[in-house]
């Protein structure tokens, strides 16, 4: 099959690398003339949000999918009226992709996510009881296009655009949910991993597997995938992001209708990998075994602050000579603070062992210029 993404990043490359092992042609599309599946693809440059770039691009392929959701949906949406497969399909990316859409489909379909109002500019009146976050309707990603209004001050650098308004959480835990489904109506769930942030950052540091949840708590996340899957009733790998609160209710912070960097670490910890189910619900193929027999984490590969140019990685070889220790590079040749540039991915016998492992790994990588 002809198979295209939309957006060449690091999300599309290790897709492709796991998806060699199959016979397909890949085909991406993405502004960046050095994008990480630059060289292992039939390549495009070009912008992902154009819509007669992306039908081009996807108007002789079998399927399209994305590897990003900001991109054209509209352009999708016609692919689709063309007899082109897109996964997932143009509606539920269009609903995702914008925040006050994706939170009425929560409200719409009963699945528990925080309270929220509507601010289309500055000129609205705010009903929302402070402390609540700001989220940009479009455009955000990786703690980008999210801030915290904790007090009447904070109202001065209120974003004057539209975005939602949501409570604020009393977080206990953040956790997260991969699901899958084919064509065939088949699903299947990976394991819930918890993910610890970069508070600083704002962005995902370490990502841990299996977590530990009362059963209460499994079941308040089996409700929610259940109820997503049905509404969303489209083909597609979906991550669903989670707050746990300190009272034990489970709420959807938001979802990514593609692959995550919450489920990285299934590249060594589960059975398969996340990068293995996407191809299988893209090829409509029987949907892969996810469990998991220890423990596993992940902790990103970040440009230190500092440091921009062509990138370093001190630290590395070291890392190299530790056992069930598995190191991930994006192929970005420059570096910046803060840019994601790999991950390792460490097993485990215990989460004790896992979080010593993870520490120690971190205290001895560097990404420098």
């Amino acid at each position: 099959m002809k198979i295209g993404i939309l957006g060449g990043g690091q999300l599309g490359r290790m897709f492709i690398q796991n998806a060699l092992n199959y016979d397909d042609e890949f085909y991406t599309l993405d502004p960046a003339l050095d994008a990480p599946c630059h060289n292992i693809s039939y390549f495009t440059q070009g912008n992902f949000n154009d819509y007669q770039t992306v039908l081009d691009f996807g108007k002789d392929k079998d399927v399209v999918t994305i590897e990003i959701e900001h991109v054209n949906a509209d352009a999708l949406a016609e692919l689709e009226n063309q007899g082109v497969k897109v996964v997932p399909n143009a509606r539920i990316v269009k609903t995702i992709q914008q925040k006050i859409l994706q939170k009425e489909f929560y409200k719409a379909h009963n699945i528990p996510s925080p309270d929220f109002e509507v601010m289309w500019d500055g000129n609205d009146k705010i009903m929302m009881p402070l402390p609540f976050v700001q989220k940009m309707n479009t455009g955000g990603y990786d703690g980008k296009g999210v801030q915290v209004i904790r007090t009447e001050e904070d109202y001065q650098h209120l974003w004057k655009e539209p975005t939602v308004l949501e409570s604020l959480v009393d977080i206990d835990k953040e956790l997260s949910v991969i699901v899958a489904r084919n064509e065939n109506g088949e699903t299947k769930t990976f394991p819930v991993t918890e993910m610890v942030a970069d508070p600083k950052l704002n962005l995902l540091d370490f990502n841990i597997c299996p977590t530990q949840l009362s059963v209460d708590i499994q079941n308040q996340i089996h409700f929610i995938t259940e109820k997503f899957l049905a509404a969303v009733n489209s083909p597609g790998l979906f991550a669903i992001e989670l707050f746990l609160d300190k009272e034990g209710k489970v709420w959807v912070n938001e979802t990514a209708p593609r692959l995550h960097n919450s489920g990285h670490q299934s590249q060594e910890g589960n059975a398969n990998s996340q990068f293995e189910q996407m191809y299988r619900v893209v090829k409509n193929l029987p949907l892969a075994d996810t469990d998991t027999s220890t423990y596993s984490g992940m902790l990103n590969l970040v440009g230190a602050e500092g440091f921009s140019g062509k990138v370093v990685y001190e630290g590395l070889e070291e890392v190299l000579k530790l056992p069930k220790t598995y190191v991930h590079l994006y192929g970005k040749t420059e570096t910046k603070p803060g840019r994601k540039m790999g991950h390792i991915n460490v097993l485990a016998e215990s989460r004790e062992e896992l979080m010593e492992k993870l520490v120690k790994v971190k205290a001895m990588v560097k990404v420098k210029a």
